[in-house]
């Protein structure tokens, strides 16, 4: 049976510092508020078409759609990424290809990019949605035809919609949920394994949603993975970009730049030179030691996350200053363990584990349990598969019915940790690969910009 919702009640009227959006035949989502950010953001469906600087303020990420600051953010990633790889490889052109170990951030761009896919794939859920109210739809092909959805992304949708039948879900919800995932790495679904714990997940979620009718409970998950990977990635880049900048600004100041200077001198809030340095001297003797340490609860427990930070602006002068060869590449990697363990275990981990659920969301934990086989990290020409990780993997309940990227969850630190280590590596073997930097995820020409 057709799913269709009552028309909403009036919207408040807007305030002075936001434009009322035109007005359309479609219903348009009201503005809500971030609590973690602190960012208005209006619902369209447009990305960020004028240039943007290279660099931002550290808090400058502005107001707009989840699509306009991921877009904003991947750009400011790329800025610094060039500014900081110019320190380690003074060959390397202005835009050009660096040969030299990359440094954390030019991972950063990259990783920013596959959070707005998974954005972009929130964006046309909740479009569906709301071209539902006017004419619903009983299967995902007349939802897509609808917004214009071609190509890979439009297969794998259709192939989890389709599961997502067998569970009972209505077709207008199946599209719903077929397109929440359709921008990430559908190769795995091959797998009726995977494919059919994927669907049972997100089916349990969708019963278990906030909101009456169907189409409110299916909101109800895009609604909470736009706005999971929107604070994470709006807290990473405002807490490591920040730093950077912060670190950036205060080099141009300095005059001799050396290791010392800075673990004595630059600064982030909640580090201190004490820690800096103890974790500075432990690390860089450490520069033999294979895989590059990065378990730091148990190398340097009482050192914060932002004193490492530091040690890792120390390390990367250090690399800065090395002759080349294995022990620069040592010292890169010992600081890019700093940068992410920062990012990872302290910025972003709030945005997947919060206190407590809101109320018009579904567990957050829970959805990322259910995407994390289809997680995938396009390095420039190379990509690392969460799927391909996990079949490197022991098998974790040694169960042969259940495949291995569903024995993981991507919200947990220790499932995560070891994973993007092994994207480093990657990276570590194609540095050159790094530097085909991200285009925009949504080109002018696409259909998908008329729904706007």
């Amino acid at each position: 049976m057709a799913t269709k919702r009552p028309p909403p009640p009036p919207a408040a009227a807007p305030s002075v510092a936001a434009a009322e959006p035109p007005r359309t035949a479609l219903r348009i989502h009201a503005p809500e508020a971030i609590p973690a950010a602190e960012l208005n953001v209006l619902r369209d469906f447009n990305v960020l078409r004028a240039p943007v600087p290279d660099l931002v303020a550290p808090t400058g990420v502005p107001a707009g759609t989840p699509l306009r600051q991921n877009r904003f953010i991947t750009q400011g990633y790329i800025g610094i990424a060039r500014t900081l790889q110019a320190l380690l490889d003074p060959d390397v052109q202005p835009g050009g290809v660096s040969r030299v170990r990359p440094c954390w951030f030019a991972f950063a761009p990259h990783a920013s990019q596959e959070a707005g896919k998974g954005m972009l794939g929130a964006a046309i859920a909740r479009r569906i949605i709301d071209l539902a109210q006017g004419e619903a739809v009983t299967n995902a092909a007349r939802a897509y035809d609808r917004v214009g959805l071609t190509g890979p992304m439009r297969e794998g949708a259709e192939k989890l919609s389709s599961a997502l039948g067998w569970h009972g879900l209505p077709g207008d919800v199946a599209a719903v949920l077929g397109a929440l995932a359709g921008s990430m790495n559908l190769e795995p679904l091959s797998d009726p394994r995977t494919l059919w714990s994927t669907a049972h997940r997100l089916a349990r979620l969708f019963f278990q949603a906030p909101g009456l009718l169907p189409l409110d409970k299916a909101e109800a998950l895009a609604r909470t993975m736009e706005r999971m990977l929107n604070e994470g990635n709006v807290a990473i880049f405002t807490d490591i970009g920040g730093s950077a900048q912060a670190y950036l600004a205060w080099r141009q100041g300095a005059s001799a730049v050396t290791p010392d200077r800075v673990l004595r001198e630059f600064t982030l809030r909640g580090a201190t030179p004490q820690q800096a340095k103890r974790a500075y001297d432990d690390l860089v003797t450490r520069t033999r030691e294979q895989p590059a340490p990065s378990d730091f609860a148990r190398l340097l427990p009482d050192v914060s996350g932002n004193s490492l930070v530091v040690a890792g602006f120390a390390l990367a002068e250090t690399a800065r200053q090395a002759p080349g060869g294995a022990a620069r590449d040592a010292l890169i990697a010992i600081a890019n363990n700093c940068f992410a363990w920062r990012e990872q275990h302290d910025a972003v981990q709030p945005a997947f584990t919060p206190s407590s659920t809101p109320r018009d969301e579904v567990s957050r934990p829970e959805l990322m349990q259910a995407l994390t086989p289809l997680l995938c990290l396009q390095l420039g020409t190379v990509t690392w598969n969460f799927a391909d990780y996990a079949a490197t993997q022991r098998d974790r309940d040694y169960n042969p019915l259940t495949s291995k990227p569903t024995e993981y969850n991507w919200a947990s630190f220790a499932d995560r940790w070891p994973a993007i280590l092994t994207s480093f590596t990657l990276g570590y073997r194609n540095p050159t690969a790094l530097w085909t930097l991200p285009p925009p995820l949504v080109p002018a020409d696409s259909p998908l910009l008329n729904l706007a």
